[in-house]
């Protein structure tokens, strides 16, 4: 059934100018705990006023005050502002290039909606989408759209704006510097505007997990006129119009921002328990980069939340009475895409000498707490098709130390294998967007030296590691994986350099056994031929030693206010703040 949805008449509100004053390097001791002062003013400058380079954007700010039927009496109550604190919000707003981001998610998930929505087991379920069809071989899909739907820019979110966002998902456009969103499916042909709420999708090859993918974080609607824009306006997000419960009211790069609630929202998912404006009046988003100064503002009640904290934390933190959350989502396992193009990461000894050498129990035990679990394969295990592979994965440095004599690689006295003259080494660049990446890369640096290898590490912050660190690069031979996906059908596609793949392991097309799993997997019509081909992928896989697991990944954190409630988790474990409400 469609359902209606009217908009009630906005009025926009100017933007207010706040200065910035020098911030003193002066501390402030209360209740026991010592607070930067800089950071107590900071948290308080969506409030204040802002200098010259803020960008500030107007929006739907102001409307009719009346309840939509989703807030009628017994729903929580209207208001309230929260701040959240991150340690960063990358590099660009380029929707295509920074919708995965595991910090700048965060906001695109609440300016922006999806086709379809995921929780956080899989489960898929209409959103903009209101139903959909597929043919049996799923080469082509029917997308039936909501009425009523817009854009922040008064856009109708209509068939041929779907068409404009597929398309630019698929093709980005790369001589601009927008790249294709990275699991958007590669079978992608083109989609025609039945009328104005259907639209038919046509697929190379059969595609089951086109729905799925809809839900993925990638796949963020955003208005045809901001797709229409060059990059370097794109990139502006004050200029950037989405369809979701909250705009942009204003933003400094490095800094900040802000979110404000937009009055006539009235379509939000089904599956959340509401679907009329969210309850907050704000939210906003604001860089602390030490961690234990953003825990310190929640305790403080300077802050409502915390991002990134220590694993090691929590348990106190709870204990203290505050919320703390750890959702997994659906996607690979952190872990390691080796490069097999740079010696000795050619050899499948070498390879499969790295897998038995790490101990993924004493990562647990040493950095994490019982929240995580070991690693079974290289995606995760709450993923519908995953299998346990835990007999590939099992600590055994008796057999890394014969596959490396085998292959020819000989202990020195100072316990550094070498071969014909050069050392058994490996280059971990620790991933920015995994709290505890390098605890951890610290941790196999030691477990490695004990069987021969030579570990260096190398941090960067996010900026930089986007810049200096990419699959398959000439001084990286191993990429510390942190991604999500919604459908394992998609993973065979990347691995590869096949219809743009992203080429994990830098093999091309040299893997005949890997091609061939690939297609198989791309080519299934149904879940019933393609789960045991994704059995065979993950076994190939690992036994290749092409992907080295740690652990099962829970890359977003979060401690917050107890005041706080209702916020929901979706499949890819960002926290949606549209159903939240903040107490007294």
């Amino acid at each position: 059934m469609s359902l209606r949805f009217t908009s009630s008449r906005q009025k926009r509100r100017p933007c207010r100018s706040i200065s910035i004053g020098p911030w003193a390097d002066r501390r402030h001791e209360s209740s026991g705990v010592i607070y930067d002062r800089a950071l107590l003013f900071a948290l308080a400058l969506p409030t204040a006023a802002v200098d010259r380079n803020l960008r500030c954007c107007s929006g739907y700010l102001d409307g009719d005050d009346g309840l939509s039927p989703a807030q009628s009496a017994g729903a929580p109550p209207n208001g309230g502002d929260i701040t959240f604190l991150i340690d960063s919000l990358g590099g660009t707003w380029i929707p295509n290039n920074s919708s995965i981001s595991s910090f700048q998610g965060h906001i695109w998930g609440h300016v922006a909606d999806k086709l379809v929505y995921v929780d956080a087991d899989g489960k898929v379920s209409p959103w903009i989408a209101e139903g959909w069809e597929q043919s049996n071989d799923a080469t082509q899909f029917t997308l039936h759209l909501k009425k009523g739907v817009t854009f922040s820019d008064g856009t109708a979110l209509d068939a041929s704006a779907v068409i404009a966002n597929l398309d630019i998902w698929y093709a980005g456009r790369k001589s601009e510097g927008i790249n294709p969103v990275g699991l958007f499916p590669k079978t992608y042909d083109r989609a025609e505007a039945v009328d104005a709420t259907t639209v038919k999708v046509f697929f190379k090859a059969p595609t089951l997990g086109f729905i799925p993918t809809l839900g993925y974080h990638g796949s963020i609607l955003i208005s045809p006129k901001t797709l229409a824009q060059p990059a370097a306006q794109q990139a502006d997000l004050g200029k950037t119009s989405g369809s979701g419960p909250y705009v942009v009211a204003a933003w400094k790069e490095g800094d900040f921002v802000k979110l404000v609630k937009r009055k006539d929202y009235n379509w939000g998912p089904a599956a959340v328990g509401h679907t009329g404006p969210a309850y907050l009046d704000s939210i906003t988003y604001k860089i602390v980069s030490e961690p234990s100064l953003r825990v310190a503002a929640v305790q403080s009640g300077q802050a409502d939340v915390a991002y990134s904290p220590s694993p090691q934390e929590l348990k106190s933190l709870k204990d203290a009475g505050f919320t703390t959350a750890t959702p997994r989502y659906l996607g690979f396992v952190n872990g390691l895409a080796v490069n097999t193009k740079l010696e000795p990461y050619n050899d499948v000894k070498v390879r499969q000498a790295l897998q038995a050498a790490i101990n993924r129990k004493e990562i647990i035990d040493t950095i994490y707490t019982p929240d995580w679990k070991l690693a079974t394969s290289f995606i995760q295990s709450n993923v519908p098709g995953a299998t346990d592979h835990s007999d590939l994965l099992a600590y055994n440095p008796g057999k890394a130390e014969k596959l490396l004599d085998e292959a020819g690689w000989v202990k020195g006295a100072n316990g550094i294998r070498t071969k014909d003259g050069k050392q058994l080494s490996l280059t971990l660049h620790s991933n920015p967007y995994l709290a505890t990446a390098k605890s951890i890369d610290e941790l196999i640096a030691q477990q490695l030296a004990k069987i021969g290898w030579k570990v260096t590490i190398r941090a960067y912050d996010v900026v930089t590691f986007g810049e200096k660190v990419r699959f398959g690069g000439p001084a990286v031979p191993a990429y510390e994986v942190t991604r999500s996906f919604i459908d394992a059908g998609t993973v065979a596609s990347i691995l590869t350099d096949a219809n743009n793949g992203e080429n994990w392991f830098n093999l091309g097309d040299s893997d005949k056994k890997l091609n061939e799993l690939r297609d198989k997997i791309a080519g299934a019509a149904s879940l019933e031929v393609r789960n045991p081909l994704l059995d065979e992928l993950q076994t190939y896989v690992l036994e290749q030693g092409y992907f080295i697991p740690r652990t099962q990944i829970v890359q977003r954190i979060y401690v917050q206010s107890p005041r706080l409630k209702g916020e929901v988790y979706n499949g890819i474990a960002y926290a949606s703040y549209y159903t939240a409400t903040k107490g007294e």
